[in-house]
Order: structure tokens, then sequence, then C-alpha cells
């Protein structure tokens, strides 16, 4: 909702402070439809050739985030601590072959079932379970575990980035295409030379409303979704960085829950329990049926 008022605000500023000033928005508005067409076919046209599939249907999924924000909630990080103590706790205590059954097939264990929404994320399932099974291959070396769940976590946060920096390349080439429609105004302009001031003047003041529109976009609207994106995408990633940090410190030979409190660390401020908030969720997971 902040998103949404803010967005509001926007074009009360801008259009009222033009209003007050005496300006008419008539202009703009007669304007507006041959405008739109050049710069925001243009931006479009210049995504398109510019981008991928890949990263054209990831803006028309991730757009929805913009209002609704990061897609890990306070619970969904508490969750994730749970989950992985169990993990880690049932590797310490009935050893790999008792872990087997859970990482081989996730989705009928009853230790990930408890947790479904990290279940249906499927980096999430995927980098647990591949991680655990690497080390089920005695494959041991923190470091080595370390470095190859980084390598993930980087092509994940990449490939997360996609929607972002597409809008962000849009946005800086808006003002550049409100120049080219200004400019294309000006050429029609000058083709009406013989007309008398007032008709060259209003044709003036429409070939400037390109200029104001790529700038409008640029800087009020899809520069500031791309920003409001990467922070989203940016937090997201934390929570697979809890993953690593838990599953690194497992290896070097902490308890379950010393290294679930080492991954507490990690959470974002907003959504990390407090030690009393964790040690409670933990006492308050059912035992696993015999």
């Amino acid at each position: 909702m902040l998103q949404i008022g803010g967005l509001i605000f926007l074009f009360v500023a801008v259009f009222g402070g033009f209003l007050m000033s005496g300006g008419s928005i008539g202009v703009i508005a007669e304007a507006l439809p041959h405008e739109t067409l050049t710069i925001g076919g243009a931006a479009l046209a210049a995504l398109l050739i510019g981008g991928s599939l890949y990263s054209l249907k990831k803006i028309g999924g991730e757009t929805g985030k913009i209002v609704s924000g990061p897609k890990w909630k306070p619970a969904d990080y508490t969750d994730l601590l749970c989950l992985l103590y169990l993990l880690t706790k049932t590797m310490k205590t009935k050893g790999l072959i008792a872990l087997e059954k859970h990482i081989e097939q996730p989705t009928e264990s009853p230790i990930f079932k408890r947790y479904p929404r990290i279940t249906k994320d499927h980096f999430a399932l995927a980098f647990i379970c591949d991680t655990l099974r690497m080390m089920t291959m005695s494959l041991e070396d923190p470091h080595q575990v370390e470095a190859a769940m980084e390598k993930q976590l980087e092509k994940h946060h990449y490939e997360a980035l996609a929607t972002s920096n597409a809008l962000q390349t849009m946005a800086d080439g808006l003002p550049a295409l409100g120049i080219v429609a200004a400019v294309l105004g000006v050429i029609k302009t000058m083709g009406a030379i013989s007309e008398p001031p007032e008709v060259l003047g209003r044709m003036i003041g429409s070939a400037l409303v390109g200029t104001f529109m790529g700038v409008f976009l640029a800087y009020g609207i899809v520069g500031p979704i791309a920003t409001r994106l990467k922070a989203i995408a940016e937090e997201e990633a934390l929570f697979y960085h809890v993953i690593r940090d838990i599953l690194v410190a497992h290896l070097h030979g902490n308890a379950a829950q010393v290294s679930v409190e080492i991954g507490r660390g990690s959470v974002p401020s907003v959504a990390q329990p407090t030690f009393q908030e964790l040690e409670a969720a933990l006492e308050s997971i059912p035992p696993e049926p015999a």
C-alpha cells in the first residue's frame, strides 16, 4: 500500500504543482496519446531487443512484489531455523542413513512436510537437499562446501536480479527516448513554420511533453520500481544465506542448536526472532513419529 500511496502522491505533487503555477493540463492531455505511443513503444521495443524471454517472463511474474514485498516473512525464517535444526539434529544423533530418506524424497519427508512454504520453493528445497547430499557423500570440508554453496547463491542471485536490471536499463533510456519524441515534435513544428504564433506555441508545447514524459517515467515510476524489485531480491537472498550459514556451522562440529543460533544472526532484523522466541519454537516442535 505504501507504493500505491507514493504513486498517487507523485501525480498530485507533479501535476498539482503544474496547475497551481497556472499551467493548462489540456496541452499535456492532447499530446499524451501520441507521446505515450512513441516513448512507451520505443522503450518496450528496446526491452524486447535487448532482453531475453526469461527476463520478460520474470517481469510479468514479479510485478506483484512491488506491493506485496519480499516473499519470506518473519514466520518463514522461524520455520527455516526449525527445519534446519531438525535436519542437523537428525544427522548428529541418528547418522547419515537416517537423513537420506528425508533428502532423497523431501516431499514425502515428515520433517519437510511440516514446513510447506519452504518445500514449495524449488531453490530452497534443492539447496538444502543437495548440500546435505554432498555431506552424505563424505564431502565434509567446511570450506569446500561453503565455496560450492556460494556458487549456487551467486547464480541464483544473478537470475533473481534479471527483472530489476531490465527495468533499470529501461529507466536509463527513457529520458533519451523523451528527447527523441520531442525532436520529432520540433520537426513537425518546423514543417508548419508559416502557421500563426499561437499555433506554433501549442505545437512546441506538445513537443516538449515528450521530454517531460521521458524524464517523469524514468525517475518517477520505472526507476523506483526497478530499485524496489532489486531491494526485494536482495532481502530474499538473505533467506538462502541463513541456510548456508547453518549448514557450514554444522560442518564445523557445532551442536544443532548452536548452528541454528549462528544462522539466526543472519536473519534480517525486521524478521529476526529473539533468542527466547527461537528457543520456544524449537521446544514446541512435536516429536517425530516412531
